[in-house]
């Protein structure tokens, strides 16, 4: 496997239903419990409550988000 496959194995990707486009729809991690949707590029958070969704998210989830980005997208 080249160098360049095995950093993207180590991206935390889920799927799941992205209410924001109302698809399924392959998730990535922007930091813990908040991801993004490669289908429309929004923003959801991960909520487990018996089972597990992907709501939209609210001012001060994208605040907390700012806050805590560790990757920095060029």
């Amino acid at each position: 496997m080249s160098k360049s496959f095995k950093i993207f194995h180590k991206i935390d990707t889920v799927h799941g239903y992205c209410e924001e486009c109302d698809e399924d729809s392959i998730l990535v991690a922007i930091v813990s419990d908040f991801y993004r949707c490669t289908n429309c590029g929004a923003d959801t958070r991960q909520h487990i409550n018996g089972s597990i969704r992907y709501l939209k998210l609210s001012e001060s989830d994208k605040a907390y988000i700012k806050a805590n980005e560790t990757i920095k997208w060029f």
